[in-house]
């Protein structure tokens, strides 16, 4: 390869190395604002977007050990990875699409798995990580609370009784 080339594929090869994810979208037909505000939206969940050539993708992928994705690697392809959630970033490009009618989602890698368009779709359909730790802390502190209850029950009713029997022995 080219140096150009190299050090192009060595960024992208960084890229990839950082994410757990991988989100491969085709572009074709989004002007620039589109695509700038898709970048813009993406930075807020830690993503970000860039355009690849296909060639170069399945190299790199290739190098890397990733699963192989040729068949989806066809036409203006841009590629989406992240720090940290794919579901954030799954959701902003399902939100995207359906008030821009662009980009198309292909498919995705996760922890070297290839997934298709409609499971990365259904990734986007999950509650964010901070609505789902709330709720795994809410069913953790259900048993928690109940058991409290449990606990204190005996010594409340006994101190009903007490209050009562001192009531009736004044009265």
């Amino acid at each position: 390869m080219r140096t150009e080339k190299t050090s192009i594929a060595a960024e992208v090869m960084s890229w990839l190395r950082q994410s757990p994810f991988l989100i491969i979208i085709d572009y074709q037909g989004m002007g620039v604002s589109a695509f700038s505000e898709l970048r813009n939206r993406l930075r807020s969940v830690k993503a970000s977007c860039h355009v690849v050539k296909n060639s170069l993708l399945r190299i790199v992928a290739k190098d890397l050990g990733q699963p192989d994705c040729s068949d989806i690697l066809t036409g203006q392809t841009a590629i989406v990875f992240g720090d940290e959630d794919i579901c954030a970033a799954a959701k902003i490009l399902k939100n995207f699409a359906a008030e821009f009618q662009k980009p198309t989602l292909r498919g995705a890698i996760l922890d070297n798995a290839k997934l298709s368009a409609e499971q990365v779709e259904a990734l986007a359909d999950l509650p964010s990580k901070d609505s789902l730790r709330a709720q795994l802390l809410g069913l953790l502190n259900t048993p928690a609370g109940s058991l409290v209850r449990l606990l204190n029950e005996p010594a409340s009713s006994l101190a009903r009784l007490l209050k009562a029997y001192q009531e009736k022995a004044t009265a």
